[in-house]
């Protein structure tokens, strides 16, 4: 069962830690609504057994999926800030959700750790534009060899920079624009 933690202490949390590793997080407070809405019309929960999310912060997308979520599903967030994994081991109590403290270079480690295969959708909020471009890139090939043929990768960014990347792995890319965010988002959608 998810708990709903108060929304300003979420915001304090993400805060503090845009502060502390202002590389590690895109922006200064959790992406908003729109963003949000947006992000999950793309999944097809009907479908969707197997959901990772790289970079779930305080978990803002995260409840949302899971509320969307068929009960047999699973998902795993991987996450590598310390204060975030704690955060989310405390607050979202779902038997569906696996918080992994960890690298998404390491997705398929981990999925096979925990007894899944392939993944229907992997979404991603990671900043790839203040990454070493060799971590990047093996980050998006990774993401690619998890999904199932019918997956799809979806990213949000405020930088263009992983454009390039997601071209170079995935058959098709589409980008939507997002303004209703802080900053303003653009997202892609990948297939194989």
């Amino acid at each position: 069962m998810t708990t709903k933690p108060n929304r300003r202490s979420q915001v304090l949390l993400f805060a503090r830690n845009f502060l502390k590793h202002p590389r590690m997080l895109g922006s200064v407070i959790p992406s908003s609504r729109f963003l949000i809405e947006r992000l999950v019309r793309q999944i097809d929960f009907r479908r969707a057994r197997v959901v990772v999310e790289y970079g779930p912060g305080v978990g803002t997308i995260t409840r949302e999926v899971l509320r969307r979520m068929r009960p047999d599903a699973k998902m795993v967030v991987i996450e590598m800030n310390d204060d975030f994994v704690r955060f989310l081991g405390s607050s979202l109590r779902d038997p569906r959700l696996h918080v992994v403290h960890g690298s998404a270079a390491d997705v398929a480690r981990i999925l096979a750790e925990l007894g899944l295969e392939r993944a229907d959708y992997v979404f991603s909020g990671i900043p790839f534009s203040t990454m070493p471009k060799p971590v990047g890139e093996a980050i998006v090939q990774a993401t690619r060899d998890v999904l199932r043929p019918d997956g799809r990768f979806l990213v949000y960014q405020f930088s263009p920079a992983v454009e390039r990347m997601l071209e170079r792995v995935f058959g098709t890319v589409r980008s939507e624009f997002e303004p209703l965010n802080i900053p303003p988002a653009r997202l892609w959608y990948c297939t194989p």
